[in-house]
């Protein structure tokens, strides 16, 4: 009886040893899997993390351009303000030398109709005395 106990003692430990190396085995397995799993994770993230940054460094790169062509457009806009605040000054001159020319052609004109006028009345007493001194 002694001799049996002995043995069935001797096989349940046998099979909690197996047991034991199972789960060992089960647990570094599991340990293998977990470390790989987590590697592969990271590679994901790092991978993601890639993909978007290559499309915010583009988007930055844009914005760049951007404010550049802002600037350029921004200093041709003044420059073309300005220029364009001198041609009204040049075209406002043009137009006063217009209307000083439509002036003096006014005046040249009045003094013209005035002229013929004189010439006309003087014609008129001219013609009159020798009308008076032939008589």
């Amino acid at each position: 009886m002694l001799s049996r106990l002995l043995k069935e003692h001797q096989a349940k430990q046998n099979e909690r040893k197996e047991l034991q190396g199972k789960w060992l085995l089960l647990r570094v397995s599991y340990e293998r899997r977990r470390r790989e799993a987590i590697a592969a994770a990271t590679c994901l993230t790092e991978a993601l993390v890639d993909h978007l940054n290559v499309g915010v460094a583009q988007a930055y790169i844009n914005q760049r351009k951007l404010d550049h062509e802002v600037k350029t457009l921004q200093v041709q806009a003044s420059q073309f303000s300005k220029q364009t605040a001198q041609w009204i000054s040049m075209v406002e001159g043009f137009n006063q030398a217009l209307k000083e020319i439509g002036d003096v052609e006014n005046w040249a004109r009045s003094i013209e109709m005035d002229m013929r006028t004189i010439a006309t009345a003087l014609e008129y007493v001219h013609k009159g005395q020798l009308q008076s001194a032939s008589s």
